[in-house]
């Protein structure tokens, strides 16, 4: 079945998701919500979109919609998901999903509740190179840890210096740089090594009270991941897993294009990889559409119940962290 699908939030990482989506031939574009009809159109039209909404309820309650993406700030993630999924609506929240565990709770069981599916747009957790990754760990003997960076000056930090205070640079919209950036490694270590014993976060915050750049510490029983995260500098570093005799060499946790074996003993060195699609987005909105389409598939929902699980993890270790640099969102008071 074609999956009709609509869409919160017109910024450009939307246009990449509705991309892929379309390129699959899984997903047909059908609406877009916004804050004016005009913005929704200018959207929407180029991909042949003919539900234009400005009211959220109304557009939740929209029968030709099946599914939803959602891009907005961040703090509104909950409430818009909470809307949709009570109306019926399948819903895919780009990451960071919610903003604390008490949002990722509620919106699970609502989930549940209504007989629909959540998705977290986590886009990495299912490209090729990054399970490829995930099973070469298996190889590695005597563990020894790792370091992982992510970290990108993002051009709204200009507007933070002017005194201005950008969604993704503020405490009212749940940003910074640990829930834009850092939810990608903090991805990678628990998919790849399981849930931390402890987890510490250093920080620099900025002048609108966020995490402009920091260093995350996930202590395990036998090593420690090292994640430098941060959208006010731009880091060209190499990621890395280490053992005893081998190391995993990888350009990034996200959008992984090599991966490299370095044999300690020898220095020999093996790419692994595999070529990476053109759109990174492809591999998410497909494993998507296959548990959308296959609901009482014993697999897909093997699966779903899977990326739930880590989602939820995910989103308890960065509540842990942003405790331990005393980052409070205003969602946090609600």
């Amino acid at each position: 079945m074609v999956l009709r699908l609509g869409i919160i939030g017109t910024n450009w990482i939307t246009n990449q998701f509705v991309d892929a989506a379309v390129e699959t031939g899984e997903y047909e574009m059908v609406g877009v919500y916004s804050r004016t009809v005009d913005k929704a159109k200018s959207f929407g039209e180029p991909y042949g979109a003919t539900v234009f909404e400005t009211d959220l309820e109304t557009y939740a309650q929209h029968p030709e919609l099946d599914v939803i993406y959602v891009a907005s700030p961040n703090s509104l993630h909950f409430e818009q998901a909470l809307t949709l999924m009570k109306a019926g609506k399948h819903v895919i929240v780009e990451k960071p999903m919610f903003s604390n565990p008490k949002e990722w709770e509620t919106a699970v069981k609502t989930a549940k509740d209504n007989n629909v599916f959540l998705f977290e747009a986590a886009r990495h957790i299912h490209e090729e190179n990054f399970n490829i990754v995930k099973e070469e760990i298996k190889n590695i003997e005597n563990l020894q840890g790792a370091n992982f960076t992510y970290m990108k000056y993002s051009s709204r930090y200009s507007q933070v210096l002017a005194g201005h205070e950008p969604n993704i640079f503020s405490l009212k919209f749940s940003g910074g740089a640990l829930s834009d950036l850092g939810v990608y490694p903090i991805y990678a270590a628990l998919s790849w090594f399981g849930v931390p014993k402890s987890s510490h976060y250093f920080c620099t915050k900025i002048a609108t009270g966020v995490d402009g750049k920091g260093t995350v510490i996930l202590r395990y029983d036998t090593f420690d991941v090292t994640i430098n995260t941060g959208k006010i500098a731009n880091s060209y570093l190499p990621s890395e897993i280490y053992g005893l005799n081998k190391t995993l060499s990888m350009d990034s946790v996200s959008g992984i294009t090599t991966v490299e074996i370095i044999d300690r003993k020898t220095d020999l060195k093996e790419n692994i990889a595999q070529t990476s699609v053109a759109n990174p987005m492809i591999e998410e909105v497909q494993a998507f559409a296959h548990v959308l389409n296959h609901p009482t598939d014993e697999e897909a929902l093997k699966n779903y119940q899977e990326w739930q699980e880590l989602s939820g993890q995910v989103n308890q270790v960065l509540m842990d962290l942003r405790k331990d640099a005393d980052i409070v969102f205003e969602a946090d008071n609600r």
